[in-house]
């Protein structure tokens, strides 16, 4: 009799693995609170009309990858391939957009039939965060300041940031025709996936790995060239938020996302502690997909890491300790403090402030509806901070933020917004 195996990309987590898997988790689930995300846990096992209303028929994750089999009621249902399309699935048949925005996060295995290799396997896990409801160019740069803080905080060196916009709809259709036109008067050039994307799905094109293929594109007009004025001021927002976090990047006009409910901000983060770069956390905007999937118009933005391609990483960098951090990180409840903001002095205040207070380890709500004070007060009441921190464009230009105790007995104090130590102090203190 044959000795019984896993089946083939299908990977058994040994003990020895699984504590610095989940020292990673630990880590990663302290930041999330932090920056006040909840997790939501979704099914393995999910409606095939789910994936190809959202990912995309053209996609190769739907048109090659997909788990997909009818089960004993002749329904068609699919092993989840990626985590997004099931957490917007459960926030609309829940109801949770209707109580505002929400921010989530998961983390658990995914299923797609690729050819396994190092760092990627047919069944393979995510972490990710989708934040519903989000439309500034802000949110996108706090989503993108979680990622980028998460890997550092794993220890994890040689970071880069890769940017790009991929526009509205509007201007992507104006470009897909741009591109395609450009493309069938060189299809010889192109290599056989690229020719079968032409009619299908052409922007994956510029994500080809064919290097001669990639050296036409060099010549190809770009997603840049067909941004609206609109879309193109947003991205530069995007790109001003950044670097006020002293968040370095560099913009690639040929990065696409596989999935075709990206829009707008698509980034990707590498770190090149395998010797190369390698792609360790990708995401972007999808304004899209919710109203696709059947709710209400809905803003969104969200990015996810693969856990296997990150443990590589982490093994390769010696000086990584995610267990020690991990050690020292506590699970919250409540925030500490909650950052009431209005005016744009003060939204780009209130992000910088956000995160260096997350940076010392303290759970932070930031507000970023743009709303009266009055309303935002209340929303701090309800999520039961301890403190509210107040920025408008005068304390902007006084240097100051107010710091208002929300729990306990009433207190007021106005502190330099560079003395973060002393800031951390008082919210400790209550």
């Amino acid at each position: 009799m044959s000795q019984l195996q896993c089946l083939r990309g299908m990977v058994d987590l040994l003990p020895a693995t699984l504590q610095r898997w989940q020292a990673v988790e630990a880590v990663a689930r302290a930041q999330f609170q932090r920056s006040g995300f909840g997790e939501i846990r979704t099914p393995l096992l999910e409606s095939t009309d789910l994936f190809c209303r959202g990912i995309g028929e053209a996609t190769d994750v739907v048109g090659k990858e997909m788990y997909s089999f009818l089960d004993r009621g002749e329904r068609s249902c699919t092993l989840r391939p990626e985590g997004t399309a099931s957490v917007v699935r459960a926030a609309i048949q829940h109801g949770l957009l209707s109580q505002g925005a929400q921010k989530l996060w998961y983390a658990g295995p995914m299923f797609r039939y690729e050819r396994p290799q190092a760092g990627r396997q047919r069944q393979f896990h995510q972490i990710g965060v989708e934040w519903l409801g989000a439309s500034s160019a802000r949110s996108d740069v706090e989503v993108i300041a979680l990622a980028w803080d998460l890997l550092e905080a794993l220890g994890i060196g040689g970071l880069e940031l890769e940017l790009n916009s991929l526009g509205s709809t509007e201007d992507r259709q104006a470009y897909r025709a741009a591109l395609v036109a450009w493309l069938e008067e060189r299809v010889d050039g192109l290599d056989e996936d690229s020719r079968s994307r032409l009619s299908s799905n052409p922007l994956r094109i510029l994500d080809s790995k064919n290097k001669a293929t990639q050296a036409l594109l060099e010549q190809a007009p770009t997603l840049a060239d067909a941004l609206s004025p609109e879309s193109r001021e947003r991205f530069e927002q995007v790109q001003s938020g950044l670097s006020a976090l002293g968040i370095p990047y560099r913009l690639n006009p040929r990065l696409v996302r596989g999935l075709d409910y990206y829009s707008h901000t698509a980034f990707e983060i590498t770190s090149d502690q395998l010797g190369a770069q390698a792609t360790v956390c990708g995401g972007g905007r999808y304004d899209g997909l919710v109203g696709q999937l059947g709710g209400p118009p809905t803003p969104a933005v969200g990015w996810a890491l693969g856990m296997e391609r990150l443990l590589l990483v982490l093994e390769a960098a010696a000086s990584a300790d995610p267990a020690g951090r991990a050690a020292r990180l506590t699970a919250v409840t409540a925030p500490a403090g909650y950052v009431v903001n209005r005016g744009e002095r003060a939204a780009v205040a209130a992000l910088g402030l956000a995160r260096a207070l997350r940076r010392a380890d303290l759970a932070i709500e930031l507000d970023d509806s743009g709303a009266a004070f009055g309303k935002q007060f209340k929303r701090a009441d309800r999520c039961g901070a301890g403190w509210a921190l107040v920025l408008g464009d005068d304390e902007v230009d006084q240097g100051v933020v107010r710091l208002k105790r929300l729990q306990g007995e009433p207190q007021e104090q106005s502190v330099a917004l560079s003395e973060i130590s002393a800031i951390v102090d008082t919210l400790r203190s209550s």
